[in-house]
């Protein structure tokens, strides 16, 4: 699991590639962890290249979800993978969080 990030109009991207699993899950609590991810109010997820994702890494989304809403930071996940998508419907998690299909439907919630 390669994971990056870019800040870019105010808003912090990560972006995810390979699998998420449970060692890797540790890098992804990292990053979101980082003090500096609650200076910004919209944070992107690319998913393009995230080819799975275990439950400890859906933990670590759900770990920081209430953290992000109670700063009213939207967190957005976007080019998601199907299989991957399908986890998150399968979970309800569809329903907890954003999921839209490309960066520009991403940039445009989150700029409402």
């Amino acid at each position: 699991m390669k994971i990056t990030h870019e800040i870019k109009d105010q808003t912090f991207t990560i972006h995810l590639n390979g699998e998420l699993d449970a060692s890797s899950s540790v890098l992804l609590d990292e990053e979101l962890s980082k003090p500096e991810i609650m200076l910004f109010k919209k944070i992107l997820v690319d998913c393009d290249r995230l080819n799975y994702i275990s439950s400890a890494g859906l933990g670590v989304f759900i770990s920081h979800l209430q953290r992000f809403e109670d700063a009213q930071i939207k967190l957005i996940f976007y080019n998601m993978q199907d299989k991957v998508k399908n986890v998150f419907e399968i979970l309800g998690l569809d329903l907890l969080m954003t999921i839209v299909s490309s960066y520009d439907e991403a940039m445009t919630i989150a700029n409402e």
